[in-house]
């Protein structure tokens, strides 16, 4: 009698070698047929088509055809706008010597130093606004808290309702005043860390959303004070705001009701920037909260998200070239948020003038982190994060919390180092002239030096017929901290 393991390993070998053949005959049919159908029969022309449209075009047709109606993209814009690749940092070496490691660098940051409160962290990376209910989960919520609490930095109540778990757990916590009736009561203002006057954001501009009845769960409507069958509602711009002058007003009601928090207002970059932050000056606001064009939200129309703002690196420059003028003592504090993925595009925009970076995507790429393992393959990894998403009852808001610190404090350690090889030994020391430029463009955009075109000359030394390379160079700075 054979052996079963035997037999068992022949079948199974066998089942592969059959296997093989069978997939090996489907490969040699199906590319005989795409490379010999005339082009009008032929699944190639998809490819030809998806080249020339892009396949995200060719899924968002698809929708707007299926739905007839406005389709919301998650997660912002995926235009590759003008950003902050075409910068690069001026490595220290001889002329100017980098930091010693023994020498601590310091990376606390004050949001509107003048204010009788300022807020005060001890990094300048923010976790930017995300709505409870109309975005994320509670748990979600809880998580960016405990993480932005850990790592010594703050949060952002973002548009929706307040959570007093979420007040409990962070550390800092900068309170939305939306465009909507919620997070208005004394008792809630009171217990913030800065208030942040909501007028609009980088991936859907200053445009009234609402969200409809069967969206909302029994607590959701209670924090947001509707009836039963009543939509949440955003509105496009601030009934008591129907005049700018009274965005003074509620700046100095807010600031006298919280005993001298920062307040600022947030909206996005536009090329009325200027303007909008006259209006914001005259109101005494203490910061500044910019979102460029590669912010996300949790939904937003494509043509907000594509084609409104301005680039957070052009919005940038512009806002602190108006700052300056206008401000030259640094009175208001800038944060800038939009578009950042790494550690090295924050600190060059820190170097360009901002005092403070918000991150979204990433800090909820972050909370994520493993348990959008959860929600895959069926659903995509968001479906953790959102109020009501189809894998949120399964995410655990204490891991994620740890995920975020752990995140912040890596980020905040590569910035520490960033600022070791410019030869500083602070980030506020981190300045335009530690900055290079590699384009022509983003040299126009910013003022930067081209890397290429600083003071090279090629001289003739007779006699020999050789050239010599002759450069212009800075004189020496002497650095105490090497």
């Amino acid at each position: 009698m054979a052996d079963p393991i035997t037999v068992g390993l022949l079948a199974l070998g066998g089942g592969f070698v059959a296997g093989r053949l069978l997939i090996s005959q489907v490969l040699r049919s199906a590319t005989k047929i795409i490379m010999t159908d005339p082009y009008a029969e032929n699944l190639a022309e998809f490819y030809s088509a998806a080249r020339r449209t892009g396949i995200q075009d060719i899924i968002e047709t698809n929708l707007r055809a299926e739905e007839g109606k406005l389709i919301r993209r998650p997660l912002g814009s995926p235009r590759q706008f003008v950003n902050m690749h075409g910068i690069m940092f001026n490595t220290a070496h001889l002329s100017r010597q980098p930091t010693s490691v023994e020498i601590p660098i310091g990376t606390r940051t004050i949001i509107g130093q003048y204010a009788a409160k300022p807020l005060i962290v001890e990094t300048p990376l923010l976790v930017s606004g995300m709505a409870y209910g109309l975005a994320l989960s509670a748990e979600f919520k809880y998580a960016l808290a405990l993480g932005s609490r850990k790592a010594g930095t703050a949060t952002n109540t973002g548009e929706g309702p307040y959570l007093p778990k979420e007040r409990e757990l962070a550390g800092k916590l900068i309170i939305q005043y939306p465009r909507a009736p919620w997070n208005r009561s004394p008792e809630i203002l009171k217990r913030a860390d800065a208030v942040e006057i909501q007028i609009g954001q980088g991936a859907s501009a200053s445009t009234a959303h609402h969200v409809l009845p069967s969206a909302l769960g029994k607590d959701l409507r209670k924090r947001l004070g509707l009836l039963p069958g009543e939509s949440s509602v955003i509105y496009s711009h601030m009934p008591e705001l129907g005049h700018w002058g009274n965005l003074k007003v509620l700046v100095d009601y807010l600031r006298e009701l919280t005993k001298g928090v920062p307040i600022g207002v947030k909206f996005a970059f536009s090329h009325y920037l200027e303007d909008d932050i006259d209006i914001c000056l005259d109101a005494g606001v203490d910061f500044l909260a910019l979102e460029g064009a590669e912010a996300a939200t949790v939904g937003a129309p494509p043509i907000l998200e594509d084609d409104f703002g301005l680039p957070t690196l052009i919005g940038l420059c512009r806002a602190v070239e108006h700052l300056k003028a206008k401000e030259p003592e640094g009175r208001v504090s800038l944060i800038v948020g939009g578009g950042f993925t790494s550690p090295g595009q924050c600190l060059k925009a820190l170097a360009l003038g901002a005092d403070a970076i918000y991150l979204g995507t990433m800090a909820l790429f972050a909370a994520s982190h493993t348990q959008v393992l959860k929600a895959l393959p069926f659903e995509p990894p968001t479906q953790v994060a959102l109020y009501r998403g189809k894998a949120s009852h399964k995410y655990n808001w204490r891991v994620g919390a740890e995920a975020l610190r752990k995140y912040l404090d890596s980020c905040t350690a590569e910035l520490r180092e960033g600022v070791r090889a410019l030869g500083k030994t602070a980030i506020s020391e981190v300045n335009r002239d530690d900055l290079v430029a590699l384009d022509e463009q983003t040299s126009q955009i910013t003022g930067l030096p081209l890397a290429y075109g600083k003071g090279k000359t090629w001289a003739f030394a007779a006699p020999g017929g050789k050239w010599n390379s002759q450069r212009s160079r800075p004189a020496p700075k002497s650095n105490s901290s090497t």
